[in-house]
């Protein structure tokens, strides 16, 4: 960012997915072409329209807290923790005591309820003879049946909290709540607090339990995900003629951003730099986006502006959340703000392949971004087989491309028109 002396790069990357546990795994499972998406199976989903889902089996929250501590966390806080712990491991700095007042903590998610057992247990015991809620007997019984970590636990930025008591993270920090806005946006401010000297290290990014039940039932209605069950893992389709909406996935996406000198000064093994942040808003009321993402192209223009070079961009982790207007939108943003160099431009969405993860979705994109600047290789859209009116970009079908991508942008949208951008450029 080029009105500051401190510059960020990407130091640690802690990824889970339906894909795996740990970025090596998503990404090989990315690469390999491999989705996470099937039949949702925490839950009877038969009174939901859209029933599919990416969801992490076998994750087991007891290797990364205590016992003690997972009574506070629901699903999405402990993927938070989880993502934290692996991103601090990968960066190499864990085991180094706590990490201080020099290192901050940015977290987005989409966290809405705590876990639902111990209201509905409660609920049911204050039924009277008819099956009816008495909320009489609720009030004379609630105490005895909710426990006061209950509501300590529903707190939106808990998993803030546990991070920095497990690592000793002292400095600055905030928490954003939305949807795939929320991650990225984390990353973003975390990326300032590092560059205006804030901070020496900032671990950020986004984290959501998705497919649970809540979220599933919230978003069923509102025509952004896809009905179409039968077709299981190929039901997610951006950008192509046959696409119908969004899967869900739970996950998280935690990124290590860290000043450059002091990441030489020990070491670090180096993924990207982080070079530019925008934002925008659509403006327009929600669930139906903006016809020409006016907030997508205010952010990917401020996001370019701060990294301080022109719009020459080789690799962009897209949005691709397979709605009709949704992928024709974010295209029309693509033109709007790259010029003739969106049609230059390997662009491509994983989502296909780990689901839309929400308030994690955005970060989850920043780590791809950085893994394809590091590794050289642009991950492919899977399932795109005929691009629809409108899409006329490069989305990259098929198989990944070894294309050795040296700058780069991370995109993510809201719900209700937020939109985020962040810029990457590779160290090699």
């Amino acid at each position: 960012m080029t009105d500051t002396a401190h510059r960020v790069v990407v130091t640690g990357l802690g990824v889970l997915t339906a894909l795996g546990e740990g970025m090596a795994e998503t990404w090989s499972g990315l690469l390999e072409g491999r989705s996470g998406i099937g039949p949702l199976r925490a839950y009877d989903p038969s009174p939901l329209r859209t029933r599919i889902g990416a969801e992490i089996a076998g994750f087991d929250p007891g290797a990364y807290a205590s016992r003690r501590t997972l009574r506070m966390l629901n699903r999405g806080d402990r993927l938070a923790l989880a993502g934290a712990s692996l991103a601090v491991s990968d960066a190499g700095l864990d085991g180094t005591g706590e990490l201080g007042y020099r290192t901050g903590l940015f977290l987005g998610g989409n966290k809405e309820m705590p876990r639902m057992e111990e209201l509905i247990g409660a609920v049911g015991a204050a039924r009277d003879e008819r099956g009816r809620v008495d909320l009489a007997t609720l009030g004379r019984t609630a105490s005895s049946q909710i426990t006061p970590l209950f509501f300590v636990e529903g707190l939106q930025p808990a998993a803030a909290f546990h991070i920095s008591a497990k690592f000793g993270i002292r400095g600055a920090n905030a928490f954003f709540a939305g949807t795939a806005d929320a991650g990225l946006a984390a990353i973003g401010h975390g990326a300032r607090a590092v560059r205006r000297g804030e901070a020496d290290v900032v671990v950020a990014g986004g984290y959501d339990d998705a497919t649970s039940w809540w979220p599933m039932s919230k978003m069923d209605g509102l025509g952004v995900l896809t009905t179409r069950n039968e077709s299981g893992d190929a039901a997610f389709r951006p950008y192509d003629v046959d696409r119908s909406g969004s899967v869900f996935g739970e996950g998280a996406a935690l990124l290590v951003l860290e000043e450059r000198e002091h990441a030489q000064a020990r070491g670090a093994r180096i993924y990207a730099e982080v070079t530019g942040y925008g934002a925008g808003n659509d403006g327009v009321a929600p669930p139906m986006p903006d016809p020409r993402a006016r907030g997508l192209s205010r952010a990917i223009g401020n996001a370019l502006r701060t990294a301080g070079r022109g719009v020459r961009t080789d690799y962009i982790a897209a949005h691709g959340c397979a709605t009709p207007l949704g992928d024709v939108s974010e295209t029309r943003a693509l033109h709007d703000a790259l010029g003739g160099a969106a049609a230059a431009a390997e662009i491509s969405s994983v989502k296909p392949q780990t689901g839309h993860l929400v308030g994690g979705a955005g970060a989850l994109n920043a780590a791809v971004t950085a893994m394809a600047l590091h590794t050289g290789v642009v991950p492919a859209t899977r399932n795109l087989e005929t691009p629809g009116p409108g899409c006329d970009l490069d989305y990259v079908p098929g198989d990944p491309r070894d294309s050795r991508p040296a700058t780069a942008l991370a995109l993510a949208r809201g719900l209700e028109g937020q939109a985020v951008a962040v810029a990457m450029d590779g160290v090699r």
